[in-house]
């Protein structure tokens, strides 16, 4: 006997079971994705929050914070980024207060700067006055070429120039009952003191010879004292070499240390003097008496002297070259046989020509004496 069964009968466990097993599986797998979704955003949103506070923080805004919602890695990242703009805010703040105080500090010294300038300006002013003052002084008590001109036996030619500040030369030349007093001196240093001392000189020299001190000794002695007083008076530590040539009927008598003195033969012979161990510096010692060891020397219708300051024998060229002694005599030597002038034009030129560019630091002072 054979039993017939139906093919779908047979099959419909099966497939009701393969039916739940589906449907089974489909409810997991979106368990799965809902769960992967959850987890994702839980997992997203802490670093949403974070770019967004980093975000606003590079944009300078430090007090924000960044939420702590996790104690894993990114909980760990927010609390470093919290530290890290604590940190940005001290440091933010020390630094406002170290420009403040810097801010403070630089108006104080502006302002300082500012007063001192001020007083700076008036000084000056006060010191521009005060050596217009002194440089008028020395012009008005140099003698002028007529009273050279005037001098029976000699052709005389002077010539000063200053430097920029107010120096310390000296020269004079003074004619009294036929006896001739040339002076030429050098005060240590430039400006009002330098040129006080000058003028002092002047005075005193001009005094002396009034009195008729023939006496070189005596002479420079008084001189030195009037100055000695009146350098301690000042509270200055100015000095001055200085020598003094008198001439009366062919008789030179030199005393005084200071530059040497140029004697010019007739022709252009030239012989040298020093004058080291002719006298003292003034206003440095009260008695000089003891060290001032005049000499004579006779001179004949041609012959004469040159005097000078180092303004000359120590102008400087472009490569510090010094113009010298030497250079000096033997312009002399070459233009001897003109007239005085002519030899103090041609000197000058000579140590202009040597200066060249470079700026002149020192007074530039010559006078030439010649028989006639």
């Amino acid at each position: 006997m054979v039993v017939k069964i139906d093919a779908a009968e047979a099959f419909a466990p099966i497939l009701k079971q393969r039916h739940t097993v589906l449907i089974v599986g489909s409810i997991t797998l979106l368990c799965v994705v809902l769960g992967a979704l959850l987890v994702a955003k839980s997992l997203s949103r802490p670093i949403v929050s974070l770019t967004r506070v980093v975000r606003l923080i590079s944009g300078g805004d430090l007090q924000q914070a960044v939420p702590v919602v996790s104690h894993d890695e990114i909980g760990e990242l927010s609390q470093a980024f919290n530290k890290m703009t604590a940190d940005l805010q001290e440091s933010y703040a020390t630094l406002e207060q170290r420009v403040e105080e810097r801010t403070t500090q630089l108006a104080q010294a502006h302002a300082e700067i500012s007063t001192l300038h001020q007083r700076l300006t008036a000084d000056n002013l006060r010191m521009h006055a005060e050596l217009d003052l002194v440089r008028q002084m020395r012009q008005l008590v140099l003698p002028t070429p007529d009273e050279l001109a005037a001098i029976d036996g000699l052709d005389i030619a002077a010539f000063m120039a200053p430097a920029e500040e107010v120096g310390g030369d000296y020269y004079d030349v003074l004619h009294t009952d036929g006896v001739v007093t040339i002076g030429i001196g050098d005060v240590t240093g430039h400006g009002l003191e330098s040129g006080m001392l000058m003028v002092m000189t002047q005075a005193a020299v001009r005094t002396l010879q009034e009195l008729r001190e023939a006496d070189p000794v005596r002479f420079l002695d008084a001189l030195n004292r009037t100055l000695y007083h009146n350098v301690r008076r000042m509270r200055s530590d100015k000095t001055l070499t200085l020598a003094l040539l008198t001439y009366v009927q062919g008789q030179v008598c030199i005393s005084g240390q200071h530059e040497e003195a140029i004697i010019v033969r007739h022709g252009g012979v030239i012989e040298r003097i020093d004058t080291i161990d002719l006298g003292f510096p003034l206003g440095l010692e009260a008695d000089i008496a003891k060290f001032v060891r005049p000499v004579s020397v006779a001179i004949h219708p041609g012959d004469g002297v040159v005097l000078y300051t180092d303004g000359i024998t120590e102008a400087a060229d472009m490569h510090h070259r010094l113009y010298g002694i030497d250079r000096l005599c033997t312009v002399i030597s070459q233009h001897w046989a003109g007239t005085a002038q002519d030899i103090q034009a041609a000197v000058i030129a000579d140590v202009r020509c040597h200066i060249g560019d470079q700026k002149v630091y020192d007074d530039i002072t010559l006078v030439v004496a010649k028989q006639r």
